[in-house]
Order: structure tokens, then C-alpha cells, then sequence
């Protein structure tokens, strides 16, 4: 039952409080003014029912003040929704929940919209375009050039929600998250401004709430995960992986270091980039710090190989205000796997623009 149907059930029962006393002290208020009516002097008689009256009246109005005014008491000391949740304590704790000591009443029902990764929009520039996208799958390799353009619009959206809380004992809940990021080449008036690709990323995460020191951090977050993702395309185009993936999240004052290793899970089917793991890493390394009303990410990411095989990436962001709730957003990235056509694919990417959301 949510809020707002106990807050009206408490209100009718007290209402029906009130109705009863109400009509309960009428009743005596009858019985008070029986005795008057053998009261012989006209004048007297009539005083002895006011008096009685009078009394009543202003008896049922204190009892309606009293009761509106328990029933504002009782709804303002209640929750204004079963999405919120208590101040966080940490940075960590403000998106996953974390803190033990804000247990019973920190902690915000299952199936509440919460941010996950950065929400914004920007023109983004590319040093080198990828007009030929290969693979050593011969079926996943393009033969004729693409018409693309260097500019285009980038964007991520990025949601995740609570399934199940505190799985054991009181510890472990169980999220589900969903992120999407498109490239949309607006500037390619001669191809109808098509969208060049966008990638499709739900996952599932079970969190462990933990509390251990490491070199002066505070591990406060272990966690296990898979997650698949996919541009939605047919072949040649077609690019998708399934990972399964561990996180160690630490914090120390403003700073947060999330260390997240995965293992690819094999294709049963054709596998369309059969290197991936190569190039897009076998893990990365996640490094933000909150300045005040700005925020710095550093994204580190690496195929953990050697030689021909080892290549990684690099991602910079920075988020500054502008005017509540929009924020400035600059993004800088230089290495392969920007996007998963690009997977095998070095370049410099940069791009300005806005945000509503942000890590933290």
C-alpha cells in the first residue's frame, strides 16, 4: 500500500473518530439540558439552554480543530514518497544506496527511477572517420565506403532501478540498469541527417555493501554484473558482446575509483567481432573527483595483452554548472572502441555541450 492510500485510510478512521465523539458528546449535551426544561421562570429557563448550548458548540469546533490538526501532524511526519531515500553519507552511498546506518529508513523502495551513468547531448568532432568498419568475420566487414561526416550529435541516456533489496541478511540488492548512446549525424544534410549508430546497453548488478581499507581508500562497494550490448543492426553492420563483470568501488573525501575487470561470455552463434576483447579492454578503470559544483571523470581502459594485441583507450570528462539543473559538458577521447562500430577503430573524439545528469 503506498503513501498516499494510508495517509487518506488514516484520515477517514479519524474522521470517523471524530463522528462518533461528535455525536456521543451531542447526546450528552441533550442530557445536560433535560434538567432545564423543569426550570419554572421563563427567563431562567432560557439561560439554562444557552448555557448548555454554547458549551456544546464550542466543545465540537475545539474537537474539529484538534483533529484536522493531528491528522496535518500525523501526514507531515510521514514520508512524501516511497522513491525518496535518506541523505547520503558518501558519494558512492548516493547512487547505490550503501549506507548501513541509514538501513531502515535510507534506503528507497524497489522499482524507483534512479540516474546511472551521465545524461547529456553534444556536437562531437572526430580527427578520422570510420568509412570502411571491419572484422575479421568476413560477413561483418563493409566493401564500399560510407558517406559520413566528421561532426555529428552524440547523446546517452542512462536509468537503472532497484529490483530486490537486501537478498542476505541485510546486505545485497539486486539492480537492473539501461544505457544508450547514439551518434546522429545532423550535419549530414546530403544522406538525410541519418543516425550513424547507437548502442544498447541493459545490464544487471548484484550490490554488496562493504567497508574495508584499502591504502588509506574506503572500499565501500563490491559488486557482480552482466551486461550485453549491441548496435541493433544487420550484418555487414552488426556488433554485439555479452560480459560478465565485477566492481570494486572505492572513496576517499571527493574522490571515487571504481575498478570494474570482465570476462566476455563466448557466442553460441556467428560472433561478429571475434576480437573485441582486444581492442574495447578486459576492463577499465573509472577515476572521478567532485570540485564544488563541477565534476572530473578520467576513464582508463585496456586489453590487459601485450604486443599486436594490446590496445586500449583513454576518455576525459568535465561537468561545470550553468543554470540548474543543465550543466556544461566537455568529453575528450582518443584510442578504439568508442562506440562498438567503431570497436576496432583508433581515433581523437571531442565534443561541448549539456547534461542533466551527472555521476554524482
Amino acid at each position: 500500500m503506498e503513501y498516499r492510500d494510508v495517509s487518506r485510510a488514516l484520515q477517514f478512521v479519524l474522521l470517523l473518530m471524530l463522528a462518533s465523539g461528535t455525536t456521543a458528546h451531542a447526546a450528552g449535551t441533550v442530557a445536560d439540558a433535560s434538567h432545564c426544561a423543569g426550570i419554572e421562570a421563563d427567563d431562567a429557563r432560557l439561560a439554562c439552554y444557552d448555557r448548555a448550548f454554547a458549551e456544546s458548540d464550542a466543545d465540537t469546533q475545539q474537537a474539529r480543530a484538534l483533529s484536522a490538526t493531528d491528522v496535518f501532524a500525523r501526514s507531515s511526519a510521514m514520508p512524501n514518497s516511497r522513491c525518496d531515500k535518506g541523505p547520503p553519507s558518501s558519494l558512492l552511498d548516493s547512487r547505490w544506496e550503501l549506507d548501513a546506518a541509514n538501513e531502515a529508513s535510507g534506503k528507497a523502495a524497489p522499482f524507483c527511477i534512479r540516474p546511472y551513468r551521465p545524461i547529456y547531448l553534444m556536437p562531437y568532432y572526430t580527427s578520422r572517420t570510420n568509412r570502411l568498419p571491419s572484422s575479421p568475420a568476413p560477413e561483418n566487414t563493409v566493401t564500399e565506403p560510407e558517406d559520413i561526416t566528421r561532426g555529428e550529435l552524440k547523446y546517452q541516456l542512462s536509468l537503472k532501478t532497484k529490483i530486490l533489496d537486501d537478498i542476505f541478511g541485510d546486505n545485497g540488492d539486486f539492480w537492473m540498469g539501461y544505457t544508450q548512446v547514439s551518434h546522429w549525424q545532423i550535419f549530414n544534410a546530403q544522406r538525410s541527417r541519418p543516425f550513424r549508430e547507437t548502442n544498447y546497453e541493459p545490464d544487471a548488478n548484484l550490490i554488496f555493501r562493504t567497508h574495508y581499507d584499502v591504502l588509506g581508500w574506503n572500499a565501500r562497494l563490491l559488486g557482480f554484473g552482466l551486461v550485453h550490448q549491441s548496435n541493433g543492426r544487420s550484418d555487414p553492420l552488426s556488433r554485439s558482446w555479452n560480459r560478465a563483470t565485477a566492481s570494486i568501488g572505492l572513496e576517499k573525501e571527493n574522490w571515487t575509483i571504481t575498478l570494474r575487470p570482465w570476462w566476455r561470455v563466448l557466442e553460441f552463434g556467428d560472433d561478429n567481432n571475434p576480437d573485441i576483447s582486444d581492442y574495447m579492454g578486459r576492463g577499465d578503470v573509472e577515476i572521478i573527483r567532485v570540485a564544488g559544483d563541477s565534476q572530473f571523470a578520467l576513464l582508463l581502459r585496456h586489453s590487459l595483452r601485450g604486443g599486436d594485441r594490446s590496445h586500449g583507450a583513454v576518455q576525459f570528462d568535465w561537468a561545470f554548472p550553468i543554470a540548474p539543473p543543465l550543466r556544461g559538458h566537455v568529453q575528450v577521447f582518443n584510442g578504439y572502441g568508442e562506440s562498438l562500430i567503431d570497436y576496432n577503430h583508433r581515433a581523437w573524439y571531442a565534443g561541448v555541450g549539456l547534461s542533466l545528469i551527472e555521476w554524482y
